[in-house]
């Protein structure tokens, strides 16, 4: 699966919840299917808040990756260009969102969908639904925006791919 993870410039891939050069991360990756982003994740044993069922901030952490990795892609293809090329896009979290509607069980693979809600400038709403096995557990929107250059460290490779 092609992921827009894949494709960060490395300086910018050490994101604890989404980036490919974090040893102890998460490493979600996010790709689009139709007209949603999708990601898979499958939580560990020690993700847990009580025996059997996922810690919320973890939930919390995935939300905000798979909507800031959203944010990417919906900016790639308002500009109508694929996500290996540069420069690259990479957007942080200004606002979000999350409401746990039911306990989410520990083991099960979670599916991760993003949609977009609007694009505005810098600004990209993502809407975030976390299901296992088809039932919701979690809703969560992010507002992300465009990575300001001044968080941006001096570029030392280019994109992936």
């Amino acid at each position: 699966m092609d992921a827009i993870q894949d494709h960060y410039p490395d300086e910018l891939a050490h994101c604890f919840g989404c980036g490919r050069l974090n040893e102890h991360g998460h490493h979600l990756r996010s790709s689009w299917n139709g007209e949603a982003s999708e990601a898979r994740f499958t939580p560990r044993p020690y993700d847990t808040a009580l025996p059997g069922f996922v810690h919320g901030g973890l939930l919390a952490s995935l939300v905000d990756c798979h909507g800031t990795g959203t944010a990417a892609v919906a900016a790639y293809r308002a500009e109508g260009r694929g996500w290996e090329t540069a420069p690259a896009h990479r957007f942080v979290t200004a606002s979000l969102r999350v409401d746990f509607l039911k306990p989410t069980p520990l083991g099960p693979e979670l599916l991760l969908t993003g949609r977009v809600r609007s694009i505005s400038g810098r600004k990209v709403v993502v809407e975030v639904a976390v299901t296992v096995g088809g039932t919701t557990t979690v809703r969560g929107e992010v507002v992300a925006v465009e990575m300001p250059e001044s968080m941006r460290p001096p570029s030392r490779s280019t994109p992936a791919g």
